[in-house]
């Protein structure tokens, strides 16, 4: 399967009508032209919606494997109609820096990272976080993704309840131009977007796999995390992918 522009075009296409059919009815979306058309309408309606939901997530420190996870534990412990009503504001998230450790007596919290390197709130209206959004600042993740060797990360049973049997799939993440601002962004989408798909649940593996770019995969994937070229923004990207399940993992 090659990650052709028509493919990536749909994509984002099936991601905007999943989301927000009423923003793309009367659009065209098999340009790259409508699609930034799109794009821009959302981010009008992400202003001036009140029912719009956002959450807010608070970085210590970015470590791609347990961010990977906490995300994941974060998402599957909301609940589904919470989960389904973010999608609708396409999982918009804020990440501001700070030590979650500080903020106890003034933040409450909806999920704190094993090792306390991040933290999130939310999804909820813009108001209920505009306190913790202006005491701290936006986290600065300029700096290029390290590398780091493939990680196998385990998602824990027990944080939430399972419906099928635990799988094993790879996360490939593109690593050249993306900074780790970027990498927050784009696998906070996919990955939040794949817990309400179904397809990261309790007891699921996924082996985070670091790559300079996607082209060379030859899939087949269970989602793709595409986005605008930096150079280029008339041409689209594959920013992430999740492939399908390749084991079962045992329970025993």
């Amino acid at each position: 399967m090659k990650l052709s522009q028509d493919l990536l075009r749909a994509e984002a296409a099936r991601r905007v009508r999943v989301a927000r059919p009423d923003l793309a009815a009367d659009l065209d979306l098999s340009t790259a032209a409508a699609l930034s058309r799109v794009h821009a309408r959302i981010q009008e309606s992400a202003d001036t919606d009140t029912d719009a939901l956002l959450a807010v997530s608070v970085v210590r420190r970015f470590e791609l494997a347990e961010w990977t996870r906490a995300t994941c534990e974060f998402a599957i412990g909301l609940a589904p109609e919470r989960l389904a009503a973010w999608r609708r504001s396409f999982s918009r998230t804020i990440f501001l820096a700070g030590n979650p450790d500080n903020l106890g007596d003034r933040v409450r919290f909806d999920h704190i990272a094993e090792d306390g390197s991040a933290a999130w709130t939310g999804p909820a209206p813009a108001g209920a976080s505009a306190g913790l959004r202006r005491l701290l600042k936006l986290f600065d993740g300029s700096r290029s993704l390290p590398a780091r060797p493939d990680t196998a990360v385990r998602i824990p049973e027990a944080i939430g309840p399972r419906h099928r049997p635990p799988v094993r799939r790879e996360l490939y993440v593109a690593t050249a131009g993306t900074s780790v601002a970027d990498c927050l962004v784009h696998l906070n989408h996919l990955l939040v977007e794949a817990v309400l798909d179904g397809l990261i649940a309790p007891g699921d593996t996924l082996v985070v796999r670091q790559v300079p770019r996607l082209v060379g995969l030859s899939g087949p994937y269970a989602a793709l995390r595409v986005g605008a070229e930096r150079e280029h923004p008339d041409r689209l990207r594959a920013y992430a992918c999740l492939t399908e399940e390749t084991l079962v993992v045992g329970t025993g």
